[in-house]
């Protein structure tokens, strides 16, 4: 069965499954052109799909069979628009972890290593019935003797090895894939599955999920309508998650928001307020923001559920979005093009030629033309830029893409309960926030400090450096410059303006302290 995959005899027997599987979906064509297996163009097992059904969607049934690592994989994908046509994207938006309820008593021995106690001490009362599976974990409920409510996230036994494995498998094929195709190396094949990886083995380790939940209430810690579970970290480990029980209704259906007394516009707004925020402003932000992990609270208040995945979205990432947006809403496909250029060629692993400037002005103009007045509709203009990377065979930046999707899931969130939503309204109270948070003494004090600090440090050396000038000067002598010259003018201008500033930056600084 397997060619050119040489695997150690430990994932062996996984890997004949992922083939079983594959082949059983009708994918074994696909297989057969990696060189995973020999002859596997038909499916093994008549009746496992229907001819009816498209690649797309037997590619994703299969994923969704083979488990949490292979799911993971596929919500990847969703989010790269800019490398799978629409059809793929559609299937792979709609991946969700299949797994059945496991009777308590067999997680009891599990449970009771990770709590140092059976569960029925730790707690004044424990649900033995779940209140929800997925294949990573199970969801119990419980109350603290203090009387608080709490829901315990508890690990599935065994799923380390066998995630473990199934990662060891697929950078293998990433490699392989390289190797063979240079698509594969468009896709960044190798890049990608590190990112899985990356993302899997952090929500095996639900104290990485915990520390997540910590870091978003912080952030919103001056914001009362934005609440984050507490997580109890006296009961909580890399297996097992305690953390504040919140009852709420999800942004589903409007009339449910209506007939629970809240206010289906007044949470579309902070919705859209609490994603741009974290991504503009914070730098952090919640990956997938779909009606399942967010719950609307009496008081048109949000909470933030299951932060496993969490963005990161650097300082410069953020002004290159801003730019982005700037550019788009006020029409100036230059600025554009710039910043389609940092992104098209921040990705060193993406294969290919660099994209011209005039490709990417066009391309600028195209977009422009389409979206860059009047009403923004998020997920229509991500979806025609990305194909319009994806014609341009543009790789867009990974960390971006998870941006693009979070923003996109909101959007869509929020049209939802609140129909003809428009999100320029948020961007422009962002953009008004964005400017407060710049101006803080938080933002600065920081910044200050460090120029000062590097001043002082010039200032220790100065006598050496004018002197090397002195000595460059004598040896090297420049031409004199009339006083009058508008060269001198600027000169003696910016010197003075550099010694008012660095003055300026000192005192800050030092006041700062």
């Amino acid at each position: 069965m397997i060619t050119t995959l040489r695997i150690a005899g430990r994932d062996r027997k996984r890997l004949e499954e992922i083939v079983g599987i594959a082949s059983r979906f009708g994918l074994g064509i696909l297989l057969a052109r990696l060189g995973i297996a020999r002859d596997a163009a038909e499916p093994t097992e008549a009746g496992e799909h229907s001819p009816a059904q498209s690649l797309p969607q037997r590619t994703r049934l299969a994923l969704e069979e083979l488990g949490p690592t292979f799911v993971k994989l596929g919500q990847i994908l969703a989010t790269r628009g800019d490398l799978l046509p629409p059809e793929w994207i559609a299937e792979f938006e709609q991946l969700h972890s299949r797994a059945p309820t496991l009777p308590f008593e067999y997680l009891r021995p599990f449970v009771e290593e990770a709590l140092g106690e059976p569960p029925e001490t730790a707690f004044a009362r424990f649900d033995s019935a779940p209140l929800a599976a997925a294949s990573m974990a199970q969801v119990h409920r419980a109350a603290l003797h203090d009387g608080r409510e709490v829901v315990l996230k508890i690990r599935r036994p065994g799923i380390r090895p066998r995630i473990e494995a199934d990662l060891r498998l697929i950078a293998h094929l990433a490699a392989l894939a390289e190797r063979a195709s240079a698509e594969a190396r468009r896709f960044a094949t190798a890049a990608m599955m590190r990112q899985l990886a990356e993302a899997m083995l952090e929500e095996l380790d639900f104290t990485h999920e915990a520390r997540n939940a910590d870091r978003l209430r912080d952030d919103f810690a001056t914001n009362p309508q934005v609440t984050v579970p507490a997580i109890h970290w006296d009961l909580t480990s890399e297996t097992l998650l305690v953390m504040d029980h919140i009852a709420g209704v999800p942004p589903r259906d409007r009339q449910a928001l209506l007939d629970a007394g809240i206010d289906p516009a007044a949470i579309a707004a902070l919705g859209a307020d609490i994603v741009l925020d974290m991504v503009l402003i914070n730098g952090r932000f919640h990956g997938d923001p779909h009606p399942g992990n967010l719950l609307c609270l009496p008081r048109n208040r949000i909470a933030l559920l299951d932060l496993g995945m969490i963005g990161h979205v650097s300082p410069r990432r953020r002004e290159e979005f801003i730019a982005f947006v700037h550019a788009l809403s006020t029409g100036d496909p230059a600025r554009l093009a710039e910043v389609l250029a940092a992104w098209a060629g921040q990705d060193p692993t993406a294969a290919g030629t660099a994209p011209t400037p005039d490709r990417l002005l066009a391309a600028s103009e195209r977009l422009i033309a389409r979206h860059g007045s009047g009403r923004l509709v998020l997920g229509a203009m991500v979806g025609d830029f990305l194909a319009l990377m994806r014609e341009e065979r543009l790789t867009m930046p990974a960390d971006l893409l998870l941006v693009f999707k979070a923003l996109v899931t909101i959007d869509g969130v929020l049209a939802r309960i609140e129909p003809g939503f428009d999100l320029t309204g948020a961007m422009r109270r962002s953009s008004l926030r964005i400017a407060r948070a710049r101006l803080s003494p938080e933002h600065w004090s920081p910044i200050l400090q460090a120029v000062g600090f590097e001043l002082l440090r010039l200032g220790e050396d100065a006598p050496r450096l004018i002197r090397a000038a002195i000595r460059r000067l004598e040896s090297d002598p420049v031409p004199a410059l009339p006083a009058s010259s508008p060269r001198a003018a600027a000169g003696y201008l910016w010197i003075s303006a550099a010694i008012v500033a660095g003055a300026a930056l000192i005192a800050a600084a030092l006041w700062a302290q």
